[in-house]
């Protein structure tokens, strides 16, 4: 069996990519490749596992995820944690709760180690073990990190609709927290390419009056996201006024749903 392991004096463990839309915990294992915890900012949390290979499978195939004692702790025996399916030209993954997995039994000491036949050699067995020396430091950043995530996604808020109180460009409460939402969100993503702002009214007031309150809401969305620092050449300002309704103007209710700016956003 070839078995691949960092030494104990020179495992490390390394929290990456630390903001609020994504937390990282990397371990190198020599000569292999690197394994990688991962969560993301979401409304549910999450945790992945992957194995991120220097050579990639060439075939199908099941490994088997062990959580193995280190030689100082005699008399303890290996538990499974889980299979992971290998797919060709793929990394290796797991998901949450195998991943959860590990990390606990890391905490603890333990080694999950990977175990599967060789894709390149018939004759041989492959070992991978993740060492847990010098683990918990770096473990506890890392939960600290996963702690502070966002509670939602880019996908929560790439569209987005918000409302107006009548003939204003106040937002109503609700649409104001869904700002400042998308605001904490673009404070801590860098790869926003591109924020298109549409702006709407209902019927009331005339058309003229419509389309120059509509620009005020939608321009005033563009100064608040400029303000965060989003370059203004990337926001795109329309001004629609009254058309494009939504809704019937006979009501209360459904003129206050023609009432809004529309968000879109893209990213690379």
């Amino acid at each position: 069996m070839r078995q691949y392991a960092a030494p104990v004096e020179d495992s490390d463990w390394q929290v990456v990519n630390e903001n609020r839309l994504q937390c990282a915990l990397e371990h190198n294992v020599p000569g292999y490749g690197d394994a990688v915890f991962t969560s993301v900012a979401s409304k549910q949390l999450n945790m992945a596992f992957e194995l991120d290979m220097h050579v990639l499978p060439r075939e199908f195939g099941v490994a088997a995820v062990y959580s193995v004692p280190p030689t100082w702790m005699p008399g303890r025996t290996p538990k499974p944690i889980a299979e992971m399916q290998v797919r060709k030209q793929y990394n290796g993954d797991l998901p949450e709760k195998a991943a959860w997995t590990m990390l606990s039994e890391l905490e603890k000491g333990f080694w999950p180690t990977i175990y599967y036949q060789d894709w390149y050699n018939r004759y041989d067995k492959v070992s991978v073990a993740l060492n847990a020396s010098n683990f918990t430091p770096q473990y506890r950043e890392f939960i600290r990190c996963v702690s502070n995530l966002l509670p939602y996604s880019f996908e929560d808020i790439a569209y987005t609709v918000l409302s107006y109180e009548k003939n204003s460009t106040d937002l109503t409460k609700y649409s104001q927290k869904r700002l400042n939402m998308i605001g904490e969100y673009l404070k801590e993503d860098a790869d926003l390419e591109l924020v298109l702002l549409d702006g709407y009214t209902d019927s009331y007031g005339g058309r003229w009056n419509n389309e120059q309150l509509s620009l005020r809401r939608a321009n005033a969305v563009k100064e608040y996201f400029s303000a965060l620092g989003i370059p203004a050449q990337r926001i795109e300002v329309t001004g629609h006024g009254e058309r494009r309704h939504i809704a019937p103007n006979n009501t209360s209710d459904a003129r206050a749903k023609n009432r809004r700016v529309v968000v879109r956003l893209s990213k690379s």
